[in-house]
C-alpha cells in the first residue's frame, strides 16, 4: 500500500491510532436507521461539549472538505448587507476572502504579519462591520492568533465572529463561550485525527438565528438543521468516519479530556522545539500552535529539497510550502497519535541528514 510503512508528519492527514485505523478496516453499515442517529446524537454531543458550546448551539455533519465548510458557513450566514472583517496572514485567509468574493459579500481584507493579534483593537482598519472572520491558526505559515483579544473586540461590536479551527481543534485551546465565539468550522483528518472527508460547523444560538435562506441544494443549513433534529444528514455521510469520530471523541475522553489533549501536544511541539536546537533551521513565526512547527534552513539549503530528502532518503514526510514559501519554510505536524519516541525518528532523520550527532 502506498506510504503504509512511512512515518507522516504532515498536518493533515495525521498519524492515528491502532483504535481509530481498526473502525476504518470494517465494512461500511447501513445508515437510515435510529442507530446510526445515536451516532449522530453522540458526535454532536461530544462537539459541542469539546469547545464548550453554548446551551442550544447545533452541529452541521458535511461530507466534504474544510474549505466546504469555510464556503458553506459564509454562503448560509452571510450576505449582501454584511461588511465580514476577514483576518488574511497567509493562504487559508486568503481563501475566505475569495470565497467572500465569490458570493458578493461586502469585505475588508485585513492584511497581517507578524502578529498574533493581541492587539486587535489597535491594528483593525476602521470601519462598520457585521462580522469578524479568521483561521485561528493560519496553517500556511503555522502561526497561531489570540482568540481571546478577538473575542473580546468582537463582543465589544456585536460582531458575528467565525473561527475556523481546522487546524487547532484538540491540540490549542478554544472555549466557544469564553472566546465569544458563534462559529466554529473544524474537519475530521486534523487534531481529531481521523480521514479526510468530514467537516463540522459548530452553530451557537446566535448564529443559529442568521441561518438564511440560500440558493443551494447541498449545502443549505436549514436542511441539515432539520435533518439534524432526527440524527440524520439530508445527503449520504462520511459513515465510517462519523463512527471513527465517536470512537475518537470517546478515546479523548477516556485519556483525561480535551485538556489533557492539549497538554500532550504541547508537550510533543515543545519536546521537538527543543531537541532540533543544534540544527540549523530557525522557527518561522514567534506564535506556533501546538498542532505544527514551522521551519525555516539557515544554512543555505532549500526547504523543498529537505521535504524530498526526509521523503526519499529516510521514510519521513513533512509538509512543504508552495508559491514564494516553497523554498523558504516546511511543516512539520505534531497532531494525531504522537509520542516521542515517534517524534524521535524525525529529530534522528534531522541529524542525520545534516551529518550532524544528537546530544
Amino acid at each position: 500500500m502506498i506510504y503504509e510503512d512511512y512515518y507522516i508528519f504532515t498536518p493533515g492527514p495525521v498519524k492515528m491510532s491502532d483504535e481509530i485505523l481498526e473502525i476504518g478496516s470494517k465494512q461500511t453499515p447501513y445508515f437510515r436507521n435510529c442507530k446510526f442517529s445515536d451516532v449522530t446524537y453522540a458526535c454532536e454531543k461530544g462537539l459541542l461539549e469539546m469547545v464548550n458550546a453554548p446551551e442550544g448551539s447545533r452541529v452541521i455533519f458535511l461530507t466534504a472538505s474544510g474549505t466546504a465548510g469555510m464556503e458553506a458557513t459564509v454562503m448560509n450566514l452571510l450576505s449582501k448587507d454584511d461588511n465580514a472583517l476577514v483576518v488574511n496572514g497567509g493562504g487559508f485567509g486568503n481563501r475566505f476572502v475569495t470565497i467572500c468574493d465569490v458570493h458578493g459579500v461586502p469585505h475588508t481584507d485585513f492584511k497581517v504579519k507578524d502578529t498574533n493579534l493581541h492587539n486587535i483593537e489597535e491594528l483593525a482598519p476602521k470601519g462598520e462591520y457585521t462580522s469578524l472572520i479568521v483561521n485561528a491558526h493560519e496553517t500556511s505559515v503555522g502561526h497561531l492568533y489570540d482568540l481571546d483579544a478577538m473575542g473580546a473586540y468582537a463582543k465589544k461590536r456585536d460582531l458575528l465572529f467565525i473561527v475556523d479551527a481546522i487546524s487547532m481543534l484538540v491540540t490549542d485551546p478554544l472555549d466557544m463561550q469564553s472566546q465569544n465565539i458563534d462559529v466554529v468550522i473544524a474537519s475530521s483528518q486534523k487534531g481529531l485525527a481521523l480521514p479526510p472527508g468530514l467537516t463540522m460547523v459548530i452553530l451557537a444560538p446566535r448564529a443559529l438565528e442568521k441561518v438564511q435562506d440560500i440558493n443551494s441544494l447541498y449545502f443549505n443549513f436549514k436542511d441539515y438543521l432539520k435533518n439534524g433534529e432526527r440524527g440524520q444528514t439530508p445527503y449520504t455521510p462520511a459513515v465510517t468516519i462519523m463512527l471513527q469520530l465517536e470512537a475518537r471523541l470517546n478515546q479523548i475522553k477516556r485519556r483525561g479530556g480535551v485538556g489533557q489533549s492539549i497538554k500532550r501536544a504541547k508537550d510533543i511541539a515543545e519536546y521537538f522545539r527543543a531537541e532540533i536546537k543544534g540544527l540549523p533551521l530557525k522557527e518561522y513565526t514567534s506564535y506556533m500552535p501546538n498542532a505544527m512547527t514551522t521551519l525555516t534552513p539557515t544554512d543555505g539549503k532549500s526547504a523543498m529539497d529537505i521535504v524530498n530528502d526526509l521523503e526519499e532518503r529516510y521514510k519521513v514526510m513533512v509538509c512543504p510550502n508552495g508559491g514564494a514559501e516553497r523554498d523558504i519554510i516546511f511543516r512539520v505536524s505534531h497532531m494525531g497519535d504522537m509520542t516521542r519516541a515517534y517524534t524521535d525518528v524525525l529529530i534522528d532523520a534531522l541529524y542525520d541528514y545534516y551529518g550532524m550527532k544528537r546530544v
